[in-house]
């Protein structure tokens, strides 16, 4: 018998007991403690960059060596949580679309059904606007439908909605109810006339809107059999209404009959097959049924047409099916290792029933489902086949799809005698609205109307509301629908409408005749003039500016018998940076100068009729050459006097005016002369009075005389 020593040393657990060398290629049957953790260290490390590449690729669309590299870490034992896997469902959802060759256009997807309502449509559910609600990128919804969609982007123009839209998305309940209709939307105030006209256009629509709520708050309370009853009775007068339908598929999946639900999503879907809730509702139909496979796709349809469905993506990245394919002990618990591959089964595009679950068959072992899915993975190569016309096909027996789903149209076109002018008056104005926007309290002006109300008090013109956030976010986007049914109802209305508004555009942007005048301080060419903007009258000034194109207006100092004076200076409008309470800080700089033929004033601030004012040119050879001189001289003079201040004051000079300019080498080039003059004159310590009659000089050689005897005097004081 061996002894010990030389037991362990022929199972390679210890060299001592043989001293002869071993060969080098067997290094590796040395074991113990330290080598394990080693091991175990340098596997973490390789697992880890594993994901880490798998998550780049996914990011540059490369999905099949994505999928590669995160089977590999799966297989090394890698814990892939859900939130991890947002990437790779990205790269699925865009290698999907292309596939099926959709788009990522913005607006609807094509084929979208244009509503019940026309244009007073709602752009969740398509049907007429039912407590309408304009969010803050100007496009508007049923108030219910902002909750019920569970949406974080607007379906038109992905403008993140609040926050209140989609609180909702992120539920952490086994059986959230998909349609809480009833829950009170707080934040969301109905707009006012949107509301106005839906109810007098479609007298009908409040009974039926009051009716979705009750269904909403049966759901809500999980009182499906009696959800079930109303909305049966709803749908024997309302037959083509889809939103009925919504909900009675939701009360049939509440009691666990999901093949009616599923017929019933299925009419919604022939008759709108580009609505991504409703593939949403069906793969949680389908995902409580216990099909998880055929929720995935469906789940993955939803995000084709919207990537932005944050529900949808989060039940892609937590779908139990990956957990039990990959191992038994994933399988007891979903907070650990998720399966790449099984993730990759949702962007197998073919008809959704030919998906089946792998996890469905008990007699498979753990490694038979993971060679069954490897088999579905390689569908992910081949041409993606869908349905011939797009659309679900429906399985109720003895329906054909025109008597399943008839979208009711019977509105059509608006009757002449409902439309009144007088529902789209500006309440402030009182003439036809002219890019209108609401307010989060509901109520709806003129763009302009409104910005010169908040000039003066942050609140709303009619209830008084707090629009303080409002005001801050400066964003004032146009009521899009308001706007459609003026053009289309009301165009001759709106021609006169606009017309009116570019006369008064073209008047403001005259820049002899009723110029806006700032009455503050002085003013030169060619210097920087910063404004703190706090008045509402010069808030409107400014903004009119802007609005014009000019980017201009005069400065004047004030005058006591006038109320400003005679000569000034145009200023240029550079940059504005808008504080959140409406005060805004202005980047000017001087331009023109002129004087003022006739004073005026509009809205609160004075206005001018004014003339420019050019330096008159020399033409004799001498005068030239002595004005150069002359210039010349004072421009020394006035270098001199700059570079012997102390240094408290030359950096706050340069920090506030910047450097002096240079000398001028052609000194009749500029209608206002050396700019040197006009910066000196703005940092001398003089009365402003002196100032203003160096600005009304027409000759170069008068304003300097006065800058030299200026300069004489401050810099006998520098010398005592």
């Amino acid at each position: 018998m061996s002894s010990p020593a030389v037991a362990r040393s022929s199972q390679g657990e210890s060299q001592e007991a043989d001293p002869r060398p071993r060969s080098r290629g067997r290094f590796w049957e040395v074991g113990g403690g330290g080598d394990r953790l080693e091991r175990a260290a340098a596997e973490s490390e390789r697992w880890e960059l594993l994901l880490r590449r798998g998550e780049l690729l996914a990011l540059g669309g490369h999905l099949k060596g994505a999928l590669e590299a995160y089977a590999a870490a799966l297989r090394r034992g890698a814990p892939v949580r859900p939130e991890c896997l947002g990437t790779l469902v990205d790269c699925l959802v865009f290698n999907y679309r292309l596939r099926h060759g959709l788009g990522w256009s913005a607006t609807p997807a094509e084929g979208a059904h244009p509503g019940a309502g026309g244009l007073l449509s709602c752009l969740g559910c398509r049907g007429i606007l039912s407590e309408p609600v304009t969010v803050a990128c100007g496009h508007s919804y049923c108030r219910r439908c902002l909750r019920r969609e569970l949406r974080a982007r607007c379906r038109l123009c992905r403008d993140r909605l609040p926050p209140a839209a989609a609180a909702d998305a992120e539920g952490t309940s086994p059986r959230p109810p998909l349609l809480a209709a009833a829950i009170a939307a707080s934040g969301f105030r109905t707009s006012v006339v949107l509301n106005h006209l839906a109810e007098k256009w479609f007298p009908g629509e409040r009974e039926r809107a009051r009716a979705a709520g009750r269904l909403g708050e049966l759901l809500h309370q999980g009182r499906y059999r009696e959800a079930l009853a109303a909305a049966c009775e709803e749908l024997r007068t309302e037959p083509s209404d889809l939103t009925l339908k919504i909900y009675r598929a939701e009360s049939y999946a509440g009691l666990r009959e999901f093949k009616a639900a599923i017929e019933d999503l299925n009419a919604v879907l022939f008759q709108l097959p580009n609505w991504p809730e409703v593939y949403f509702r069906k793969g949680k139909v389908l995902h409580d049924a216990g099909f998880l496979g055929d929720a995935l796709q469906l789940f993955l349809q939803c995000l084709a047409l919207d990537e932005d469905f944050a529900p949808a993506k989060l039940e892609v990245e937590k779908n139990e099916e990956i957990a039990e394919v990959t191992s038994e002990t994933v399988k007891g618990s979903l907070n650990h290792a998720r399966s790449a591959q099984a993730i990759n089964s949702t962007d197998m595009p073919a008809r959704e029933d030919c998906l089946k679950r792998v996890s469905s068959e008990p007699s498979l072992s753990v490694q038979e489902k993971g060679v069954l899915l490897k088999r579905k993975l390689s569908l992910l190569d081949q041409d993606v086949i869908v349905n011939e016309d797009g659309r679900n096909k429906l399985k109720r027996q003895g329906e054909t799809p025109n008597e399943v789903c008839t979208f009711s149209l019977t509105y059509g076109d608006i009757p002449e005698e409902l439309i009144d002018v007088s529902d789209f008056e500006c309440s402030l104005c009182m003439r036809l609205f002219f890019e209108p926007v609401t307010t989060p309290c509901g109520h709806s002006f003129c763009k302009n109307c409104l910005e010169r109300c908040l000039d003066h008090t942050p609140y709303c013109p009619l209830c008084k509301e707090s629009l303080k956030e409002y005001l801050a976010d400066r964003r004032y986007c146009v009521t899009q629908l308001l706007e459609d049914l003026i053009v289309k109802y009301l165009p001759d209305e709106l021609s006169e409408r606009k017309k009116i508004y570019d006369e008064e555009t073209a008047e403001l942007s005259h820049l002899t005749k009723n110029v806006p005048i700032f009455v503050c301080t002085m003013a030169y060419p060619t210097v920087p003039c910063p404004l703190h903007v706090f008045e509402p009258r010069y808030r409107l000034m400014i903004r009119r500016s802007i609005q014009t194109g000019t980017k201009q207006f005069g400065m004047c100092v004030s005058d006591t018998q006038n109320g400003f004076a005679d000569y000034g200076c145009m200023l240029q409008i550079r940059n504005v940076h808008f504080l959140p309470d409406g005060r805004s800080v202005v980047d000017t700089v001087g331009g023109k100068r002129f004087r003022v033929l006739k004073r005026g004033m509009k809205d609160g601030y004075c206005t001018a009729d004014i003339e420019y004012l050019e330096d008159v040119k020399v033409e004799n050879e001498d005068e030239i050459e002595n004005l150069r001189q002359l210039h010349n001289l004072v421009y020394s003079q006035a270098c001199s006097w700059f570079q012997n201040l102390r240094d408290r004051f030359r950096s706050q000079i340069l920090q506030h005016f910047g450097s002096m300019p240079g000398r001028e080498e052609n000194l009749q080039a500029i209608p206002n002369g050396p700019a040197w003059c006009w910066w000196l004159l703005a940092v001398l310590p003089v009365d402003p009075r002196y100032q203003l009659s160096v600005l009304s000089m027409k000759s170069l050689k008068e304003r300097l005389t006065k800058i030299q005897h200026i300069l004489t005097y401050f810099s006998r004081d520098q010398s005592k």
